[in-house]
């Protein structure tokens, strides 16, 4: 058997020889817009080949380099070696293909090499087609697929994964039925595209048919649980397994966090931490998102410190991005700054964690010339980069020049208009009073409407004071979300800044009749690792009688220094002295008192709140920082405002 084993490599080395030698008497050119790949360049001398082991050898030692390089995402670098080689084995043309095939819009590079390879096997077929359905091209993918010479198991499967990946469930299923030999990874792209798609009850059909339920079906099933909502079902599901791996613990960590339940996801890490099981790059990524959300600094420090332990955290791009990210959504943009520059490995997400870091800081500009660079670098943009794009030219108020990137997107970068772009839009349009511009634009989006389009638009109205485009707005929310008090509170306070208290107390009305509980207004810090919560009018904090205090010693310093009241943020139909007591006592303030008192002179004081600071908060905050001497950071819905001597990051524009 060993002789035969033996006989066969021995035969196999020959035919991949001669088929180089073949190849190499073919010249042919590789397009690629940055490196000229000119194989008649390349030849070798003709005058003797070098030994079958010396051939061997230095195939593999460039094989290693071209998969190095293509790991770091350097394609360019990866095709310049390719371009050295003498002589290119199969697994050298596989690998090269590879590397493109796993890059969106690089089909038409991968279909240069593809038509080039001298004797393409099935695995170079598999390959080619998964660059198919990785750039959207369903069609081309089935006609691929059905001039594969011969198919194996792995060719059905990256149909049908494939399929599933573009929500094309109904032809999956048909190539799932004509599939001849079906194996573990066959159920589980099924099971794993019903979930996508959202229909959790055929991937629990498929699911009970498996043959075998592995760990991936079960995980596809708490993914799927978790995507609607039904945080109590995964849940059961997870305590039924009798075998969990990484990937489960991460699907439940992730689906926690994708739920707004962080410190569920925070809890069950530290149950899996005890049970010796390490976190990897994926889990540690909604770890760190958990921390973000809940804005909770010193945890996302700790673990920034656990990364520092192992290089092989330490470097690994998901999880510098993720850093970057925590550290901007913290409130603290020069430590994401500094990680950004420091990373020696940025792929598009990294570049799209900055950008956006610093729009939400109100950095506009400095944004721009982020994506600038990042063009200049030869990194193409997504649809998520115009997303940072647009809500950088949202927050300056840049009307035209967010217009413009609008525009470019689609024209220059091919890249499909999603509901996330039209709302920067419509919010940009709307912020700038250009109302009859915002109403042009949602009569001619390529699908309804969605509820943050609504949202946007009413939340403009408000400033603006523009009743008919508010109830227009409101009209739809109330359609499209009927129980949501949050649109109701949105439409009283549009009425109640332009002072119609009989509208107000109308909706007032509809919205005790829909039996919904409006959320509150509330605003947190951390100090020295502990959440501190306030509510509007709060009588539950224990230093409650200091920090009212320390808002009429604030109050009467910031009166000297010309702060008047701004009563048209008191959104109540009472007395101006009454007015002027609910406004001293709003979240924020409070918060900011709290941490006058408990911060540490020369350290900024950050707070968040879960709405939108209000004029009358954002004029005082200014005063504060002045009269104090401080550095303000304030992070709201929409945005981070830092304050210092008076003024703001924003520019008054948010």
């Amino acid at each position: 058997m060993r002789h035969r084993r033996l006989l066969q490599l021995n035969s196999n080395r020959r035919f991949s020889f001669l088929s180089e030698h073949l190849y190499r008497n073919s010249p042919t050119t590789i397009h690629h817009p940055n490196v000229n790949l000119n194989t008649q360049s390349i030849s070798p001398s003709t005058s003797q080949f070098p030994s079958e082991i010396n051939h061997s050898r230095e195939i593999i030692l460039f094989n290693r380099k071209i998969t190095s390089y293509i790991r770091c995402g350097d394609l360019n670098s990866a095709l310049r070696v390719f371009q050295s080689m003498k002589i290119r084995s199969t697994i050298t043309w596989n690998s090269i293909l590879a590397g493109f095939s796993s890059k969106p819009g690089k089909l038409k590079d991968a279909q240069d090499l593809f038509d080039k390879i001298p004797e393409p096997d099935t695995f170079s077929h598999n390959v080619m087609l998964a660059c198919y359905f990785r750039n959207s091209e369903v069609d081309a993918a089935k006609d691929f697929f059905d001039r594969i010479p011969v198919k194996d198991v792995t060719s059905w499967n990256t149909m049908i994964s494939g399929l599933s990946r573009n929500r094309k469930m109904n032809e999956a299923k048909e190539f799932f039925r004509m599939m001849p030999i079906k194996n573990d990874v066959t159920w589980n792209a099924m099971i794993s595209g019903y979930v996508e798609v959202g229909d959790i009850e055929l991937a629990l059909e498929l699911f009970e048919k498996a043959p075998v339920k592995g760990v991936v079906a079960w995980t596809s099933i708490i993914t799927g649980y978790m995507k609607i909502g039904n945080v109590k079902m995964a849940e059961n599901i997870f305590r039924e397994m009798k075998e969990k791996n990484l990937v489960t613990w991460n699907a439940m960590i992730a689906g926690y966090v994708e739920n707004g339940r962080g410190e569920e996801s925070l809890k069950l890490f530290k149950k899996m931490s005890g049970l010796g099981i390490r976190a990897n790059p994926s889990g540690l990524s909604s770890l760190l998102l958990a921390c973000s959300n809940l804005s909770m600094l010193k945890l996302g420090i700790q673990f920034h410190q656990l990364t520092c332990k192992s290089p092989k955290y330490y470097f690994d791009p998901t999880i510098g991005t993720s850093l970057i990210s925590m550290y901007c959504k913290c409130g603290i943009l020069e430590d994401g700054i500094k990680l950004f520059t420091e990373m020696r490995r940025k792929d598009v997400v990294t570049w799209n964690a900055m950008i956006s870091g610093y729009a939400q800081h109100g950095l506009s500009h400095e944004a721009l010339d982020l994506f600038n660079e990042m063009r200049n670098k030869g990194i193409d943009p997504d649809w998520i980069t115009f997303v940072g794009v647009l809500s950088a030219c949202n927050h300056a108020g840049l009307v035209e020049l967010g217009l413009s990137y609008f525009e470019k997107m689609q024209k220059d970068y091919k890249i499909r208009v999603k509901p996330d772009h039209y709302t920067c839009v419509i919010d940009l349009l709307g912020r700038a009073g250009k109302f009859n511009e915002a109403m042009d634009m949602i009569k001619k989006m390529p699908f309804e409407p969605h509820l943050a389009i609504y949202g946007t638009l009413l939340g403009a109205c408000r400033i603006h004071k523009n009743i008919e485009i508010a109830e227009f707005a409101a009209k739809n929310l109330f359609k499209l979300d009927p129980l949501n008090p949050a649109n109701y509170v949105q439409l009283a306070n549009v009425y109640a800044a332009s002072k119609k208290w009989e509208s107000v107390s109308r909706v007032r009305k509809s919205l005790k009749e829909i039996s919904a509980v409006k959320t509150p207004g509330y605003s947190w810090i951390e100090i020295k690792g502990a959440i501190h919560e306030f509510r509007s009018g709060d009588r539950v904090h224990k230093e409650l009688g200091c920090i009212h205090e320390k808002l009429n010693e604030l109050e009467r310093k910031m009166r000297l220094a010309g702060y008047v009241p701004n009563l048209e943020s008191a959104l109540h139909d009472v007395g101006d002295e009454h007015k002027e007591q609910l406004l001293l006592w709003h979240s924020e303030k409070l918060a900011i008192a709290f941490g006058l008192m408990r911060v540490d002179v020369g350290l900024p004081i950050r707070v968040f709140k879960n709405l939108r600071v209000c004029d009358d908060c954002h004029l005082a905050i200014k005063f504060m920082s002045a009269v104090e001497g401080r550095e303000i950071v304030v992070r709201d819905t929409a945005r981070f405002h830092h304050f210092r001597g008076g003024k703001c990051s924003c520019g008054d524009y948010w």
